[in-house]
């Protein structure tokens, strides 16, 4: 089982080296870089991140300020050049903290006290998360349950207390909030761009800094999403 990993650091040559000592090792990949913490919060707030490399001294908010002002699930591995920040680390409850530079030897020692920190998976277990996503939801719009297909949905726009779900066949108005119905979509196939849109990824038809397009259709990219946008759709 292989787990995704994010590095947010503002030094380039140290996200360089955690990746080069990541792409050693079958059992992890890297789904994101950030040269700050800011820009990291969108990502994690979309997308499955279960180990951080996290620096501590950054700009805008530091690696432990970040750390005690979310919410999140992901393990944490701190990588700093000051050994002083060590007993921040073991409070708030961190895997491992690396002092810069970071050798492999020490950096393997580190990525296995993270998987001691795994529950074991049964087969059974294993089977089920490999189990094909489901390729249709029902929706209930003009007084009915309405099956959509996923592969049909384009894209997914928010309107106050409704959601306007654009298909290759119509248009569905359904009232439900943006968030909600995100957590019924397959990870893998649709992307949060913006506070108020959902994309098919599959349906992109080109793509800038600043928007998306779907056919005729530009949808904006928000300020918050463009790091996580960038890497789904040229990864």
């Amino acid at each position: 089982m292989k787990a995704n990993c994010i590095i947010i650091d503002d030094e380039p040559l140290a996200i360089e080296l955690i990746k080069t000592h990541i792409s050693q090792l079958d059992y992890l990949t890297v789904v994101g870089t950030f040269k700050n913490a800011v820009d990291a919060l969108g990502f994690l707030r979309n997308n499955a991140v279960d180990l951080l490399f996290l620096d501590i001294q950054m700009p805008k908010l530091s690696g432990i300020e970040f750390l005690k002002s979310i919410n999140i699930n992901s393990k944490v591995i701190f990588t700093t050049a000051y050994r002083e920040y060590a007993l921040d680390g073991y409070e708030l409850n961190v895997v491992d903290y690396l002092l810069k530079p970071i050798t492999f030897n020490r950096f393997i020692k580190a990525v296995d006290k993270y998987f001691d920190t795994v529950p074991f998976m049964s087969e059974a277990q294993i089977s089920s998360s490999l189990l094909p996503e489901k390729d249709f939801l029902f929706v209930r719009a003009d007084r009915k349950n309405v099956k959509v297909t996923m592969s049909e949905i384009l894209y997914v726009e928010s309107i106050k207390d409704y959601i306007k779900i654009c298909t290759t066949e119509r248009t569905f108005l359904v009232k439900e909030k943006i968030s909600v119905f995100e957590e019924q979509l397959p990870p893998r196939s649709f992307l949060r761009v913006h506070r108020s849109y959902i994309v098919n990824k599959l349906k992109v038809t080109a793509f800038t800094n600043y928007d998306i397009e779907i056919n005729e259709k530009e949808i904006p990219i928000g300020g918050l999403f463009k790091e996580q946008v960038k890497i789904a759709l040229t990864s």
